[in-house]
């Protein structure tokens, strides 16, 4: 029986839903944080991410987003780099570390590291729940998502992130409005095939 990626954490949470608070596993503090005060903050501290990747225990990247503009060079300097960090780091120890003039944070599900970039002066907590809504808003879509979800379906994936992220901000807290988002686009995938299939016919 698949569960939810989301109730696969491999860090001590003491949380339901999204939005009740979330325990720092590098603080041990409990925040009580809302996605309504998480866009006030971000509006007023300018909070971008300027990549996010899914990257397996193996070191093999299952997804990649870059929210600014940079050669395939650097793309792969900063995976090889990251992954390299990250994949080194031992369970308990923070989630969040320095890389050059930039912040990484990232959270691990399973068998995948969230891995989000972001300015030095960015909030981590902030961060970490974006990247937690984004595995709840596929855990709603995949029912259930794995790792495999995310290789066999790896442009659903994006279109949820895409839904969630612009220009890396978050754009939409709404779980209902993004799935209705993908729905739509799913529904309109299926006519285009329909449309095809009766050509042919």
């Amino acid at each position: 029986m698949k569960t939810s990626m989301a109730s696969r954490l491999n860090i001590n949470e003491d949380r339901g839903a999204m939005g009740r608070g979330y325990t720092g596993a590098a603080q041990g503090k409990h925040v009580a944080i809302s996605f309504k005060s998480i866009w006030t903050i971000q509006e007023q501290a300018g909070l971008a991410f300027a990549y996010l990747i899914l990257l397996s225990r193996q070191g093999k990247v299952r997804l990649a987003k870059w929210f600014s503009t940079l050669s395939p060079k650097d793309k792969a300097k900063i995976v090889k780099d990251v992954s390299q960090l990250v994949l080194a780091r031992r369970t308990r120890m923070c989630n969040f570390l320095e890389y050059k003039d930039t912040k990484i944070v990232y959270r691990r599900y399973a068998s995948l590291f969230f891995i989000a970039g972001c300015d030095s002066d960015d909030n981590e907590l902030i961060t970490l729940e974006i990247i937690h809504r984004y595995v709840e808003q596929m855990d709603k879509y995949y029912g259930n998502v794995c790792e495999l979800d995310i290789i066999f379906s790896f442009t659903k994936a994006y279109y949820i992130l895409d839904e969630l992220l612009l220009a890396g901000e978050l754009q939409e807290s709404s779980k209902k409005a993004v799935l209705r988002c993908i729905g739509q686009q799913d529904s309109l995938e299926d006519m285009e095939v329909e449309d095809e299939v009766t050509k042919i016919m």
